[in-house]
C-alpha cells in the first residue's frame, strides 16, 4: 500500500512542480524515480520517453503510466497517472476562474515570461542529458543529426521521424550483429 501511495505522491509532486511538459520533467523524474525510489533505470526512462513519443497522449502521462505499471501493475499505472494529472486539473480549474481578471496585469505577464525562461533552461538540461545517454557512437550521432535536420527543415511528423530513427537503428544493429557473427 505504501508503494502505491508513494507512486501517487511522487508523480503528483512532479506534476505540480514541473512547468513545460514532459521534457522539462526529466530532471525531476531522474531524481524521484531513478535516484530516490529506484523504480526504473535511466535506460528504461529513455525507452518510456521514446514509446511515449509515438503513442497517443502526453509524454509525462505516458511515462507515469509506464513506471506505475512496471511497479504495481494496472493499479500502479492508474495511480501514477492520476498523480501526474491531478495538479494540472486542480490548477487549471482555479486559474480558469481567475485568468480573465488578471491576465492583463503587467506583473502576471512578467511572471509568465520568467517561467518560460526557466522552462527553456529545464528543457535544455533534459535534452543534454538525453543526448549524453542516448546518442552512442558515430551511427547514433548521424541518426540524431539527420532526424534533427529533418524535423527542423521539413514538416515531417515527429512520430514518423521517431519511427524512422528506430527502424534505422534496428537495421544498423542487425547488420552489425550479423557482421560480427560471420567473423
Amino acid at each position: 500500500m505504501k508503494v502505491l501511495w508513494d507512486l501517487y505522491v511522487s508523480w503528483f509532486k512532479m506534476g505540480l512542480f514541473t512547468f513545460g511538459g514532459g521534457y522539462a520533467m526529466l530532471p525531476m523524474i531522474q531524481k524521484e524515480v531513478i535516484e530516490k525510489h529506484h523504480w526504473a533505470t535511466e535506460d528504461e526512462i529513455m525507452d518510456y520517453y521514446a514509446i511515449g513519443q509515438v503513442t497517443p497522449g502526453i509524454i509525462a502521462v505516458n511515462t507515469a503510466t509506464f513506471v506505475g505499471y512496471k511497479i504495481k501493475g494496472v493499479i500502479g499505472g492508474i495511480l501514477a497517472t492520476l498523480g501526474v494529472i491531478s495538479p494540472s486539473i486542480i490548477i487549471i480549474s482555479v486559474i480558469a476562474g481567475l485568468i480573465s481578471n488578471f491576465s492583463e496585469l503587467e506583473v502576471v505577464q512578467h511572471a509568465l515570461r520568467g517561467i518560460q525562461v526557466a522552462v527553456c533552461v529545464l528543457m535544455f538540461v533534459a535534452i543534454k542529458n538525453l543526448f549524453k545517454k542516448g546518442v552512442k557512437g558515430t551511427a547514433g550521432l548521424i541518426i540524431c543529426l539527420s532526424m534533427f535536420a529533418l524535423s527542423y527543415f521539413t514538416n515531417i511528423s515527429t512520430m514518423i521521424l521517431v519511427i524512422i530513427a528506430g527502424a534505422v537503428g534496428y537495421v544498423l544493429s542487425t547488420v552489425r550483429r550479423k557482421g560480427g557473427a560471420e567473423q
